[in-house]
Parts: structure tokens; C-alpha cells; sequence
């Protein structure tokens, strides 16, 4: 049975010790002015995670905002696609029991988006501004941002175009050239793995279209993702830079890397956020 939003926020705290509930009994991740998020349910290794499930691994892990996938929202609503414009209001009983618990969803991410008719489309942006999303996200395919922003002009709110290893700086420069509100998703490590060159660069050139970052270590040349700390991606510089423009760009923590012997996926990712806690704090 799904929990109300009134309860939520205790079930949530129900797994953590007496002796650290006082530190993350309201949620902040957001240090010396820096939004630090989570992707999920993807960080968790569990696609098809319930939202309440989703919520409560946040707020233990003390995280106030997110990058959340569609699916636990429409999962929620319990209809098809093409039934969901009708189910506003439990999209803002959704949006309620998430910041009643202290965590906001700042952007929402679209799987498939591309193949979406026009009505779809419509559909994703008034989800994700009813969730109280600033920005959606979605894969790039440069060709298809053409479509795609017009609808993100029409709505006002920006896409995030996440970029891989083979993405340039030069495909997300013809992308910002189709639409006024189409924006990038520096993958921190993705960028240095491919393009073997610092992101920080291009972040600072066009921070205004940046809706958030994706963060993890990874090595040049297209090398392995590594526990943070341990690659070539400048992780540090890109949140200082963020942090001391104070621009409004997530850094969205982006787990990939192999768990080590002896732990599991929620100590690594404590171990994330306090690398970049720490990146920020200094």
C-alpha cells in the first residue's frame, strides 16, 4: 500500500540511526550555494523503483534535490500515457510527499522522447512543471533537437541534452542554435573521456545553458570510471567554477563506477556526496 504524504517523511528517516537523525532530518545538499543531486532511480541500480522507495534512499543519504526518470511518476499514476494529462492533481500529490520530505525534483528525465507524438510531448513539459521541474532531460540526437525545442519554446522550460563519450562541444553548439531553451548536460566525465579536454571550458562559455552536470571520475582516453578522486575529470574546478559564479547548475551525482569488495551502492554514494561537499566546503 503506498504511503501517504503525511507519513512519508517518518518512514523515510525509519532506517537511519538515532544517532544521525538529527543531521538529516531535513535534508540539504545544497553546499556553499551548489545544488548537489542525485540521478534516480538509475543511481540505485533498481529502473523500476517506487517513488516512496526512491524518496526515503534520498533523504538518508541527506540528498534535497534530484534528477528523477519519468517512470516512478507515471508508475504512480497508475495509467497509460495517454490517460496521464487527466492525473494533474496526483502528479501534485507526488510533487507534495517529495517536498514535504524535503527533497525538490528539479529536473525530469525522458526516456524515448524523440518517438513521442506532439500531444506526448505537450504531456512531458506540463509533468515536469508540475513536479515543479525547472528542466527536463533526455539523450541528444542533434537532428531531433530541432523538433524537440520548439516544444521546449513553446513551454518555456529548458532541455538538458545529455552528452556520451562521442558527444562535442560542437553538437550541443548546433543544438543551442535551433532553440532559445535548448540547453546541455555536461557529463563531467563523459566529456574529459572523450573529447580529452577539461569541460570546464565550455561550461563557463555557456553556463546559461547548462541545466545541470553530471558527475563522476572517469580517465582519459576513454578510460574506466573510477571511485571520485581517482580519474582525470576536474571535478573540483567544475564545482568551484559553479559555485563561485553562482550559477543556478545542479551537480548531479552520476554513480558508475565498479562497488568495491565490502560495500554496497549507498556507502559509495555517501562517500560521493561528501567529495563534493568537501570540493565545496573549503
Amino acid at each position: 500500500m503506498p504511503y501517504t504524504r503525511r507519513d512519508l517523511g517518518k518512514l523515510a528517516l525509519s532506517a537511519i540511526p538515532a544517532s544521525l537523525l538529527r543531521a538529516v532530518e531535513r535534508p540539504d545538499s545544497k553546499f556553499a550555494g551548489v545544488q548537489v543531486g542525485l540521478n534516480v532511480p538509475y543511481n540505485f541500480g533498481e529502473p523500476k523503483m517506487s517513488g516512496d522507495e526512491i524518496l526515503r534512499r534520498c533523504v538518508q543519504l541527506g540528498i534535497s534535490a534530484v534528477e528523477l526518470r519519468s517512470q516512478p511518476v507515471e508508475a504512480f499514476l497508475g495509467v497509460p500515457r495517454s490517460a496521464a494529462m487527466e492525473k494533474m492533481d496526483r502528479v501534485k500529490e507526488f510533487r507534495r510527499t517529495y517536498e514535504d520530505a524535503g527533497v525538490r525534483v528539479e529536473i525530469v528525465k525522458f526516456d524515448g522522447i524523440y518517438a513521442l507524438s506532439d500531444a506526448e510531448l505537450d504531456y512531458c513539459f506540463t509533468l515536469a512543471r508540475t513536479l515543479g521541474a525547472r528542466a527536463i532531460s533526455c539523450e541528444i540526437s542533434v537532428e531531433d533537437t530541432k523538433r524537440l525545442g520548439s516544444f521546449a519554446d513553446k513551454h518555456g522550460m529548458m532541455v538538458g541534452y545529455h552528452g556520451h563519450e562521442k558527444t562535442t562541444p560542437q553538437m550541443w553548439e548546433t543544438a543551442f542554435g535551433y532553440a532559445r531553451h535548448n540547453g546541455a548536460n555536461v557529463d563531467l566525465g563523459h566529456f574529459l573521456a572523450g573529447n580529452n579536454i577539461s569541460p570546464v571550458p565550455f561550461i563557463e562559455r555557456y553556463h546559461d545553458r547548462i541545466t545541470h552536470v553530471h558527475v563522476k571520475d572517469r580517465k582519459r582516453n576513454n578510460g574506466p570510471n573510477v571511485p571520485f578522486g581517482q580519474g582525470d575529470t576536474p571535478i573540483r574546478e567544475a564545482l568551484r567554477a559553479i559555485r563561485d559564479n553562482k550559477w543556478n547548475i545542479q551537480a548531479t551525482i552520476e554513480f558508475e563506477y565498479p562497488v568495491p569488495p565490502g560495500s554496497d551502492r549507498m556507502a559509495e554514494m555517501a562517500k560521493c556526496i561528501a567529495f563534493c561537499r568537501d570540493a565545496l566546503v573549503v
